[in-house]
């Protein structure tokens, strides 16, 4: 786990709907945002996450589905929030730049 930074909790369980995820080096802020849009998708039944420690630079993110694998209920969460940030981004810079031109008009 030492140069990886997601890896998966006990990889021998069997059932693929249910898996903890582990992120090294993420917070709340992935937590929260992620637990968010996966819990969106119908299939999932759980999803939450811990931080084991304060001390410990580590997300734990839980995810239970009916049928689809826990790893594509995350992959999909991963593609939602990259395709929600890209969004946030283009507006933010759009405004900015609307901001600047009204400000040279001045």
């Amino acid at each position: 786990m030492e140069n990886r930074r997601l890896v998966v909790a006990r990889e021998d369980e069997q059932d693929d709907r249910m898996k903890t995820f582990i992120f090294k080096g993420e917070g709340h802020t992935l937590g929260n945002a992620l637990r968010t849009l996966i819990l969106k998708n119908p299939d999932v039944i759980f999803c939450g996450y811990t931080i084991p420690h304060p001390s410990e630079n580590k997300l734990h993110l839980r995810i239970e589905t009916k049928e689809m694998s826990a790893a594509d209920a995350l992959r999909e969460g991963l593609e939602q929030l990259q395709s929600l940030s890209d969004h946030v981004l283009e507006t933010f810079e759009t405004a900015v730049s609307d901001f600047k031109s009204k400000q040279m008009e001045v």
